[in-house]
């Protein structure tokens, strides 16, 4: 089972839940992409070319467009992946290198297991950063290990630095509006995976934490000063359900919305 997380201008985010039994028997597919996955839970077999690689919890799966590929289920069914699917010039703007991009199996690496558990926080609305951001990163992590050499960022220049404070007003105003990291990136004049760099290293923040910050500080202001509902103002601020609005909240006040409203206008319960 496939459920898709986000899909984006090039990166595409899918959480995989196999339901396929042991030994049951396995049949020919087609890496239609270039994709990097991280298995979450489980066990399984991954045969491309004549090489057969035994992936575990914690492992990473390379997948090259093109590439044919078997899965087998001999040892544990049930595996869960987030693979992370790129266009042919993301992943060329990542990393182009000779090999880079190769079907295998990736063993347990601590370097890809914290950000694959990043994405997965992501993915469940446990952290603000954006489930395409930390597919990125995971992504271009991966290129740094396989090649050996760390992408250098150097110090922006002052017309960068000036696009990434233009970019962060540009989220402030319209951080009601559903907007994604491939929309702020064209707003920008920039890849995908450069706006995410230059806007981090200039911001201090990704862009999507920026945004969900704008969006709670947007609602703060409400709760204190208005009477409407609390499913109103998280809607108005930009937040796209009401779960997901006191989740956040609480992890940022400490305190519900409800209680923010109390303590705003002198109400507290003591």
């Amino acid at each position: 089972m496939t459920t898709p997380v986000g899909a984006h201008a090039s990166l595409a985010v899918i959480e995989y839940r196999c339901t396929v039994q042991l030994h049951d028997p396995p049949y020919v597919e087609y890496h239609d992409c270039h994709s990097v996955s991280f298995v979450r839970k489980g066990s399984f077999g991954y045969c491309t070319g004549r090489t057969l690689f035994d992936l575990v919890a914690g492992s990473t799966l390379v997948g090259r467009a093109g590439d044919e590929y078997l899965c087998t289920h001999e040892h544990v069914c049930g595996d869960e992946c987030l693979s992370f699917r790129l266009a042919a010039e993301l992943a060329e703007a990542i990393g182009a290198g000779e090999g880079v991009w190769r079907s295998r199996g990736l063993p347990p690496l601590p370097e890809l297991m914290v950000l694959g558990e990043m994405a997965q926080a992501a993915f469940e609305g446990r952290s603000d950063v954006g489930v395409d951001e930390a597919g990125l990163r995971f992504a271009a992590r991966f290129v740094e290990l396989v090649t050996g050499h760390e992408q250098r960022r150097p110090t922006p220049a002052p017309r960068d630095r000036r696009r990434a404070v233009e970019a962060a007003l540009w989220l402030e105003e319209r951080a009601h509006e559903p907007i994604d990291l491939a929309r702020s990136a064209r707003q920008a004049g920039l890849s995908e995976f450069h706006f995410l760099r230059l806007f981090e290293r200039v911001i201090g923040v990704t862009p999507h934490q920026y945004l969900v910050r704008a969006r709670l500080r947007r609602a703060a202001r409400l709760l204190a000063a208005e009477e409407r509902s609390i499913t109103d103002i998280a809607f108005e601020s930009g937040f796209g359900d009401l779960s997901n609005f006191v989740r956040s909240f609480h992890r940022a006040a400490g305190v519900s919305p409800r209680r923010f409203r109390q303590a705003a206008r002198g109400r507290a319960k003591t």
